[in-house]
């Protein structure tokens, strides 16, 4: 029963696509319906797999041999994955009912747009769910891949200048990842002849070498997971990208990164060498740099999508910065695991309904403002840790860090909480100021309003191992709670004493703005230096082909003083000839 599963979970986003395709050869343009219901159950079948319990399927014929698995780690992260895609697919049916009916009204732009963006969408689920379930390493590639190149579609999806530099800094940044995700995995797989991921994770550990493909594979998938420095393609693509896609941009597929990392990297392991301890030491320095620097510069922005793309660099952050404690104090991981897990659940779900939201204000329901706002926000309250899944997140992190007596990353932790409070009073600032009347579809508040309560009550969905969450005691909650109201507090400070100050936001993208001239600088040199190797080559070859003709000048005069020395040669013989005799008489006198 599970393998038939299974195979309906990844054969069916494949029936999906297919049914899109075969729509637009044969459904007349006026009578096409691009987000049908069957286009929304894309994830349907994934999300019923994820709670049918933990299985192992083992699959010769496939490729190098399949290995994939639901697992205490993947189970989990099948089911907040699968159901963020299916309310964010119902988020899409009303999001774009308004382009729909233009399509169908003879709109060639709107009928290329909606057919390319309901085509790689499941695409991009079924590389989602593959690399969660897979352990081996060309299935995960295979699943990262699709979905990294297929997301393309996603938020290239309205053609604007504006989405088309988000979507090309996505795929240069995707590129650059890709090559170094296959660097480390081809490394570690020909080291220790493996074609698991386990098999690479304990090639890390004990390698000569495993820091350097650690470091390849850290920064390959921290493409994705938003790693600082990487991470300029999230605040380029979410302002741009269409609500629902931002949704599961930033809720499931920046967690790929993050579950490569949890199933490639050492974590836990014991005796690790001190190269690789050091470069934990790095990925937690990295971690709290984005926490921080992201918080600092997202709460500039004016787009609420720009802010909420920093929101998710600034807690993919502290995820990174729990990563680094799992090499430097491998101790710790089995009890900080679960937690991450839950972290990982209840941001996916928390962001998604934030970024549905930004949709939702945009076209408010006549709904009282202040109950709107309220429910607008909740999401992002909770992911501050004081409210509901949040407080239960943020504790189960907090409990394991303080049985090993990580004190000073709780700390930093609590204070990176704070900039998680400013970015979410930002953004609800920013929508309110941006709100727009006009309704919204009910498949788009319904949808919103599902992904709020999902967040809220994370801990009563998520298949998580037993025991695993844990109820802050009453007299933490203090402790959890105030970095909230010290966030909105330093955002409103902020916003009035800048409220008659003519300084301009930063742009968005930070960093993408130092790497494009620079990028542009190389190529440029790179370019000027192969016209000089160009025109050396000429020159070289100019000089060659005269010294060429120069030498065969020479051979074939050569070839005529041969062709004179046959015709005269009968007489010059006679004459050597007579020479000789002559010498000769002359020695004998």
């Amino acid at each position: 029963m599970s393998s038939l599963l299974l195979a309906v979970a990844l054969l069916w986003p494949l029936v999906v696509a297919g049914s899109t395709v075969w729509c637009a050869y044969q459904v007349p343009a006026h009578q096409r319906n691009y987000v049908s219901m069957l286009w929304v159950s894309a994830a349907w079948p994934a999300l019923l797999l994820a709670y049918v319990g933990e299985f192992q399927w083992t699959i010769n014929a496939w490729m190098l041999g399949g290995y994939w698995e639901l697992n205490a780690l993947s189970r989990p992260w099948l089911a907040f994955t699968a159901l963020l895609w299916s309310i964010a697919a119902f988020h899409a049916r009303g999001y774009f009912a308004g382009e729909q009916r233009q399509a169908q009204a003879g709109d060639a732009n709107a009928q290329r747009r909606l057919q390319r963006l309901t085509l790689f969408w499941p695409l991009t689920l079924l590389g989602n769910l593959l690399l969660i379930i897979a352990q081996d390493i060309a299935s995960f590639y295979l699943g990262f891949a699709l979905m990294t190149f297929a997301a393309y579609a996603l938020v290239v999806h309205n053609g604007s200048p504006a989405a088309t530099l988000g979507a090309k800094a996505y795929l240069v940044l995707a590129v650059i990842g890709e090559g170094l995700i296959l660097g480390g995995f081809l490394w570690a797989a020909g080291t220790s002849d493996t074609l698991t991921l386990k098999g690479v994770r304990d090639t890390l550990a004990s390698a000569d070498h495993g820091v350097w493909m650690a470091l390849l594979l850290w920064l390959g998938l921290g493409v994705k997971a938003g790693v600082i420095g990487l991470h300029v393609w999230l605040p380029l693509a979410h302002p741009v990208a269409p609500a629902p896609a931002s949704a599961v941009l930033s809720g499931a597929m920046i967690k790929a990164g993050l579950l490569g990392w949890l199933n490639v990297l050492p974590l836990g392991a014991q005796g690790l060498s001190p190269e690789m301890t050091q470069l934990g030491n790095i990925i937690l320095v990295a971690g709290f740099a984005a926490a921080f620097g992201a918080a600092l510069y997202g709460v500039w922005q004016q787009h609420p999508k720009a802010v909420l793309a920093y929101s998710s660099i600034s807690q993919m952050g502290m995820l990174t910065a729990l990563v680094g404690v799992g090499l430097v104090t491998p101790s710790v991981w089995a009890t900080l695991l679960p937690a991450v897990i839950l972290f990982a659940g209840h941001h996916a779900l928390a962001k998604g309904a934030l970024f549905m939201g930004t949709s939702v204000s945009e076209h408010m329901p006549k709904w009282p403002s202040p109950l709107l706002f309220l429910l607008i926000a909740l999401p992002g309250i909770s992911l501050t840790g004081a409210l509901a899944a949040g407080m239960f997140s943020k504790w189960g992190v907090k409990h394991a860090l303080y049985e090993f007596e990580q004190e000073r990353i709780i700390l930093l932790l609590t204070w990176a909480a704070i900039g998680t409070a400013a970015l979410v009073t930002a953004c609800v600032w920013r929508q309110w100021q941006q709100r727009h009347q006009g309704g919204s579809d009910s498949f788009q508040w319904g949808a919103w309003l599902v992904a709020l309560l999902a967040a809220l009550v994370t801990p009563l969905w998520l298949p998580l191992p037993e025991a695993s969450v844990i109820a802050p005691p009453l007299k933490e909650w203090v402790g959890i709670i105030w970095p909230f109201p010290v966030g909105v507090l330093s955002v409103v400070v902020l916003m009035l004493a800048l409220r008659r100050s003519a300084i301009s936001p930063p742009p968005s993208g930070d960093l993408w703005w130092v790497y494009s001239p620079v990028a542009i600088i190389c190529i440029s040199t790179a370019r000027s230096v192969a016209g000089l190797c160009g025109k050396g080559k000429a020159t070289s070859v100019a000089l060659a082909l005269k010294s060429e003709r120069a030498v065969m000048g020479g051979l074939l005069r050569g070839l005529q003083a041969e062709a004179w020395m046959r015709q005269h040669g009968g007489g010059l013989m006679m004459a050597l000839a007579v020479l000789l005799a002559l010498l000769l008489m002359w020695e004998g006198l």
